[in-house]
Formats: C-alpha cells, sequence, structure tokens
C-alpha cells in the first residue's frame, strides 16, 4: 500500500514533521531499529503509512478526541514514532511513561491521565502493567511490540487498519487538530512527592523544535544519529522532531550496555547525551590510558593535559593550536575511532556538564554543546553552537528564538515564550505556583553575562542556609567534587547545621584500578572498600582540592563514603539521573548522625 499525501509547506501540529520530510525526502532509512541482530529500515512513506494504519485502527476502536494513551517502552523503538504520530493525528494524546519507575507509579499515571489503551515494549513492562490492571478502570487493553504470551501484539492494529476505507475519517480528525491543542501529557518524576503531569500542545512543541533547530549544524539528508536517551522524556523526543525535520536517518540503539557496539556499527554524525554518559566514557579511556607505558603513555597523558586547557576559536594562540593538531592525529583520533569514527556533534541535557568534559571531547574534535531546560519548557531555552562564535565553556549558551529569560531578584531564572506549558494537568493550584505574569519559575539560579550567554548556578529549592546564616549552593559544590575520578556521585548535606558535609559514592572502578596500580590491597566487599583508610585518605585529598575553590564556610569539612551504587532502582536518583535528596539522606541517617553527632 502507498497512499499519496499532499505536500506539506508548514509544520504546525506534532505529526506534520514526517510529512514535511516526505514532501522534501523519502529517506530509505528514516527509521532504523535492530531486531534479531539486523538492522531493519522503515522508510519514511512507511512510517507515515503505518502511521495512518494505526490511526484507522484506533478509529475503530473507537477512541475519541482527546483519549489518553500510554506508551512505555524500555528503549527506543521504531515502533514507539509511529504510534506517536497514528495517535496525534486523531486528536488523541500521548502519555509517555518511564519505562525504570514502579508498578505503582505506572499506577498512579493510568488512573491520573485516564488512559484507555496502553502500548509496552517488552515482557519485563508488561509484567508491571499487568500487576496493576485491575486497579485502572479506564484501561481497556494491553499492546505490546514485542512478541509476548498473553498480550495483544500491535501488529493487530496494523492488521485492523490495513483498508483504507476510513481514511477520510482520519484526515478529518487531522484537520481538527490545532496548534494550541493539547498534544502530549508528560509525567515528571520529581524528586518529592508524586508525579506531575506537564501538559504540552502541539505549538508548545512544534514552536521548540522550529526555534531550537537553527542552534544544531546539520546539513538537510546524508547525516545519521544514534538514539538512545529515552524517548518519554521531551528531550530526546523533540530532538527526534528535529531529525525528521532535517532529513536525518535515525538508528535507535538497543541498549546502554551495547551502545559502544552501536557507534561503531552505525558511525553516527550526532547523538544526544547526559553528562553520566560522558563520564563514563571518558573514565574508560582515561583508564585504558593508564595501562599505556613508555612514549605512548607519556603522549597520551601530554594530549589529555592539553585537551583540558582547550579553549573555542584558537583563543590559546598558535602554538597550542599546532600541538593539539598533532594530538589529534597521534590521540585522539584513536577516540574518535572508538565512538564510530564520523561523530561531529553531540548534544547533551539534563544535568551540569563538568567544563572539563566540554573541554577535553571539544579538543578531540567531538564538540558537546550544552543545552538548559526543563519539562515544562517543552524543553530548551538555550543551547550552545559551535558556529558563530555561540559555544562558550561552562555556559548552557544563548537563549533560543522566540524565547525570553529574566533573572529574578532572587537570581532565580524565569522563562516567557510558546515553550512555556499549558499548565499541570488537573491542578490548577500548582500550576499558577509557578506560572505568574505569563512568566514560569524554572527553580534554577542562574545568570546572564554580557555576552549574553546563560549560566546556571544552583536548584533555588536545593540551596539552604547553615546553623550560622550562611547560604550553601550544593550542586556547585557538587559538580566541582563530581570532577574528580574517584567520585561517582555526591550529595552536599548540612541544612540548619554548623557546617556542610557530603555523601560520596566512590567511583569503585576507578578506585579499584588506583589500588592495583599502587599495590593497595582492597577489598571487593564495597563496605570494606568504603571503610580502608588508604582509600578514604585519597578521596580526603579529593575533597581537600575541591574546596580550594570555595569559601570557608561552604568547604566541605567532612564526609562519609557509602557502600553502594546510586542508582534509579536503588531509589537515589530519578529517571533523568537526579538525586533524590531527601530519599538520599534517609538512606543514610545513621552516617547523617555519624558527622553530626559531636
Amino acid at each position: 500500500m502507498h497512499l499519496n499525501f499532499d505536500k506539506m509547506q508548514t509544520i504546525t501540529r506534532s505529526f506534520d514533521f514526517p510529512y514535511y520530510q516526505l514532501s522534501k525526502n523519502n529517506l530509505s532509512n528514516c527509521l532504523v531499529t535492530k531486531y534479531n541482530g539486523e538492522w531493519i529500515k522503515t522508510s519514511t512513506q512507511e512510517y507515515l503509512n503505518k502511521a495512518n494504519a494505526i490511526s484507522r485502527a484506533l478509529l475503530k476502536l473507537g477512541v475519541q478526541v482527546n483519549d489518553k494513551i500510554a506508551l512505555i517502552s524500555s528503549n527506543n523503538r521504531t515502533e514507539w514514532n509511529i504510534m506517536d504520530i497514528g495517535v496525534l493525528q486523531v486528536g488523541a494524546q500521548t502519555i509517555p511513561i518511564y519505562p525504570t519507575i514502579s508498578s505503582e507509579d505506572y499506577q498512579y499515571i493510568l488512573n491520573h491521565s485516564e488512559s484507555v489503551y496502553c502500548f509496552v515494549s517488552d515482557k519485563i513492562v508488561f509484567d508491571k502493567v499487568k500487576a496493576i490492571q485491575h486497579n485502572v478502570p479506564s484501561l481497556k487493553e494491553v499492546y505490546s511490540f514485542d512478541q509476548i504470551d498473553g498480550c495483544k501484539h500491535w501488529s493487530e492494529l496494523l492488521e485492523l487498519g490495513s483498508s483504507e476505507e476510513n481514511q477520510a475519517d482520519v484526515e478529518a480528525r487531522k484537520e481538527a487538530v490545532l496548534p494550541s491543542h493539547l498534544a502530549t501529557i508528560i509525567y515528571t518524576s520529581g524528586t518529592t512527592g508524586t508525579p506531575k503531569g506537564v501538559m504540552l500542545s502541539h505549538h508548545n512543541i512544534v514552536s521548540n523544535v522550529l526555534d531550537s533547530s537553527p542552534r544544531i549544524p546539520f546539513s538537510e539528508g546524508g547525516t545519521k544519529a544514534l538514539s538512545f536517551l529515552p524517548i518519554c522524556h521531551i528531550f530526546e523526543r523533540v530532538i527526534l522532531y528535529i531529525y525528521q525535520y532535517y532529513s536525518v536517518s535515525v538508528y535507535f540503539a538497543e541498549s546502554i550496555e551495547k551502545i559502544t557496539d552501536n557507534l561503531k556499527e552505525v558511525k553516527p554524525n550526532v547523538m544526544t547525551v547526559v553528562p553520566r554518559l560522558l563520564e563514563k566514557v571518558y573514565d574508560k579511556i582515561y583508564a585504558k590510558g593508564t595501562d599505556l607505558t613508555g612514549l605512548k603513555k607519556a603522549l597520551f597523558f601530554w594530549a589529555i593535559d592539553l585537551g583540558l586547557q582547550y579553549e573555542p576559536y584558537g583563543k590559546n594562540g598558535w602554538w597550542y593550536e599546532f600541538r593539539l593538531k598533532i594530538a589529534r592525529k597521534l590521540i585522539f583520533s584513536k577516540w574518535q575511532e572508538a565512538l564510530g569514527g564520523e561523530l561531529k556533534v553531540m548534544v547533551s541535557g539534563s544535568a551540569a556538564l563538568q567544563p572539563r568534559l566540554a573541554r577535553v571531547f571539544a579538543a578531540a574534535n567531538m564538540p558537546v554543546m550544552e543545552g538548559y531546560g526543563l519539562t515544562e519548557t517543552s524543553p530548551v531555552i538555550s543551547v550552545n553552537d559551535m558556529r558563530n562564535g555561540l559555544f562558550r565553556i561552562g555556559t548552557v549558551g544563548k537563549i533560543i528564538n522566540n524565547v525570553e529569560i529574566k533573572i529574578a531578584e532572587d537570581g532565580e531564572i524565569l522563562c516567557k515564550g510558546s515553550n512555556v506549558m499549558q499548565g499541570y494537568y488537573k491542578d490548577e493550584k500548582l500550576t499558577n505556583e509557578v506560572i505568574k505574569n505569563g512568566y514560569f519559575h524554572t527553580g534554577d539560579i542562574g545568570e546572564i553575562d554580557k555576552d549574553g550567554f546563560l549560566r546556571i548556578t544552583d536548584r533555588k529549592k536545593e540551596m539552604f542556609k547553615t546553623s550560622g546564616g550562611k547560604y550553601i549552593a550544593p550542586q556547585l559544590l557538587e559538580n566541582t567534587l563530581k570532577q574528580s575520578f574517584f567520585i561517582e556521585q555526591v550529595m552536599v548535606i548540612g541544612e540548619g547545621e554548623k557546617m556542610p558535609a557530603a555523601f560520596i559514592q566512590p567511583n569503585f572502578d576507578f578506585v579499584k584500578e588506583w589500588a592495583h596500580r599502587h599495590n593497595i590491597a582492597v577489598s571487593n566487599d564495597l563496605n570494606e572498600l568504603c571503610n580502608h583508610p588508604k582509600v578514604i585518605e585519597r578521596i580526603e585529598e579529593e575533597v581537600n582540592k575541591a574546596n580550594e575553590k570555595f569559601g570557608n564556610w561552604e568547604k566541605i569539612k567532612k564526609f562519609e563514603l557509602t557502600p553502594e551504587v546510586w542508582s534509579i532502582d536503588g531509589g537515589h536518583l530519578t529517571p533523568t539521573m537526579k538525586l533524590k535528596r531527601k530519599i538520599v539522606k534517609q538512606k543514610y541517617q545513621h552516617l547523617y548522625n555519624k558527622i553530626y553527632q559531636n
């Protein structure tokens, strides 16, 4: 079957992007997913044919305008995107859900959104939904993308909608969808309390795609992207719409564990990242460098030292640039090969990027463009760009088109523009608390420098006072401490106490490797490792080094090492890798008492 669609000149609704792409390029590899060891390509035409089959099936199932349909996938895949377009163009809304949250959270979100259908990726997610399905009265059926015993397969809908007899009804529904209409509700996990449903309209999303896309250095067509950040988050979803807008072929990574293999297979030109991934990549490269000997080792660390001094646009002068050229040829070219060999740019979001990582990857000719935004702002507010002098390390770039930022008296970043959400679903009170006089109150503290670059310094609600009345900005301290290879995670504590202190989760792999190099016997038991005097002493050196950058009242006076890996499943982190401060403090209350008992 081959539907003929009118050429699109304007994009006003989220589902217009693939039609716009088709009017310019029918990519053979528009969306590519690996099944049973083989990359399977879906063309732009096939993408839209299947999306329309889904739309026709949904109408036959009786899906109404403004019905809610949940999508829960453990990995990014072609089916998710087909469902997204198929649902949106019949005037219904998608409810993307993080796969890693608990069954109880699934239950809350499915009930709060009153979802009528739910599409899951695999058996693990299906089992979690099945466990609570009887407590969700609105849910009529669950479909799966994988073949699972006891679960309907999504191909049943493709079959149900295979006849074009009701395509005219789909077209009528599409025409009735206005830019101002609700497109999706994204439930933010938050660091406390129940998830909040962020309502984003088609105009919120489309405007953000069109206003931020000029900052992404794509030439139309011929570009390949690797997608692996969760598509349920608006950051990756907007990026995917940008890819469709620019006719970029999208390959979906199998998993975080297989990302290294996928990079080598796909050889992407662009990918989105979170700082945690870059830290892990860098740590791996660094560890390999320590295994080298003689001249090779000396050259490796010479290149790293050079990379850590990197400034854009040749600011370090010709002698630096000359040496950098040599370092790129001898050392950094091997880094590129390890990441596929064709990577030209990475876009980073979700958390603060360590300046050292921005420097060293840019020096390696794989620049990381850090951006800033929130789910409530669709999400992009600002982003760096290598071109036209728009890249400044240590900032989140300049504000994108048609978005206005002002800094409140207390330093909070306020945002106004077509990217600001419609509000929190079924929560007018909370909506009115964060949107005042047309400005969304981000809760982040920041500043705009004289050249217009935005810098984030902390979360407003995370700042606290010591008993001496001094303000502490924990993120500033944490981001500085996390620059150490020895420190994986850190949480600064001390509200109402006489001094700030910290819980530190060591980078266990690096600590073991360091101990091996220095002939220090450490146990694989993490409890014993965290109590080893030499380990504590070495990490204390790192803390003291970080303290040099801060005033006396801000310095970390005491710390305790935590003998477990902080994780989403463990409850330490949100799905976007932010600290759940209240929960972390509860988990380590005994260490808190130990620090402050004197």
